[in-house]
């Protein structure tokens, strides 16, 4: 069963941000109306197929409202917006605990809780108080895409330094968020420690990210977008996840997904529940173990190109199809990437204020 939906990508529900509307993109909830399920996510995660168990139980998919980005989704619930749970990168986990906006999860209410890969509920930010705040879900790394036929990948080393090439300016591509942004500066840079960076070592990421500036065509943050830039040329090297190489795959288009000898970081995203999650509770269970069905892992990997925490997903993909991916060995692949960590707080919030200043200009 497939609900219809409306489509809204990420640059219009930018615009709606900015005039401060969330769109809903299965159903809306007027005011008053009897509790159900209100779910906040990001763009793309609200497909059908990634909660197939939740419409089979209950015959239809949950209300779901999109952001660009967690920055956005966080401010508009500290603003007043209510839902009941949300898709949150690992390491934003704290700014919305430290806030009183959640309430732990009791993981003995979700039956495929136990086929979780073991280092992912003990992941920094994903337990506070010896509670679990954060389920994980999904997980991958984000590396460097190329245009193969557009860029000789055989006679250069693979680099993070090539989003910095003054060859390739008004042609390279980064992504919007302030996250991905530093901690690339931070590889080439050599700092090791970003989500701890000392004086000296902001000053060189805002330097670095300023230079960068001048040679990025856009920074993105829809990936649609970043994969039809890539496809028609405008675009032939790009910080990307790995949907748009397995889109761009799909399409025939000439590229490589290059892992820069500075090494990469990885990611992991799962849901938080609103201390004041205004909907029925089960749903929300109901909800979040539909996302770690076996099947939805599946699709995640096959559609997208994530990683998935329910390590029976894996068993369930034809074995050219994660090598293709890259996740013929997730375990391997989880021990080998730099787990990416939050951001000393007050240092996130100049680093955010940082980044905003050097996209626009200032």
């Amino acid at each position: 069963m497939r609900s219809s939906r409306v489509s809204v990508d990420r640059r219009t529900t930018m615009g709606f941000a900015a005039a401060g509307v969330v769109p809903f993109v299965l159903g809306t909830r007027p005011a008053g109306a009897a509790p159900g399920l209100l779910v906040f996510d990001w763009t793309g995660y609200e497909i059908p197929e990634l909660h197939q168990e939740y419409i089979d139980a209950h015959g239809s998919s949950p209300d779901v409202a999109v952001y660009a980005d967690v920055h956005e989704a966080f401010n508009k619930i500290q603003a007043g917006f209510r839902c009941d749970t949300v898709h949150p990168n690992i390491w934003d986990v704290r700014r919305f605990y430290d806030a009183g906006l959640l309430q732990p999860w009791d993981t003995s209410r979700l039956d495929h809780w136990p086929d979780v890969f073991a280092e992912f509920p003990t992941m920094a930010g994903a337990q506070y108080d010896g509670q679990q705040y954060l389920v994980p879900t999904d997980w991958g790394i984000n590396a460097l895409i190329v245009r193969s036929d557009m860029v000789d990948v055989d006679a250069i080393e693979p680099s993070w330094s090539l989003l910095w090439d003054e060859q390739y300016e008004g042609r390279l591509s980064m992504n919007a968020e302030m996250e991905s942004a530093v901690k690339t500066a931070a590889l080439v840079l050599g700092i090791d420690d970003p989500y701890n960076a000392t004086e000296a070592e902001f000053e060189a990421i805002r330097e670095s990210l300023t230079e960068q500036r001048r040679l990025i065509r856009y920074y993105w943050s829809d990936p649609t977008q970043l994969g039809q830039s890539i496809a028609a040329g405008e675009v032939v090297a790009a910080w990307a996840w790995p949907q748009v190489y397995g889109d761009l795959l799909k399409e025939g288009v000439s590229v490589a997904y290059l892992t820069p000898r500075e090494g990469v970081n990885s990611w992991v995203t799962g849901f938080v529940r609103l201390a004041e999650a205004p909907g029925d509770e089960q749903l929300a269970y109901d909800y979040v173990d539909a996302w770690l069905a076996p099947g939805t892992g599946k699709w995640l990997i096959e559609n997208y190109g994530y990683g998935h925490t329910n390590r029976k997903s894996f068993d369930l993909v034809a074995a050219d199809v994660l090598d293709e991916k890259g996740l013929a060995d997730p375990a391997a692949m989880i021990a080998g990437a730099r787990a990416s960590k939050e951001f000393e707080t007050t240092l996130r919030d100049r680093l955010v204020n940082m980044y905003e200043e050097v996209k626009a200009g200032y």
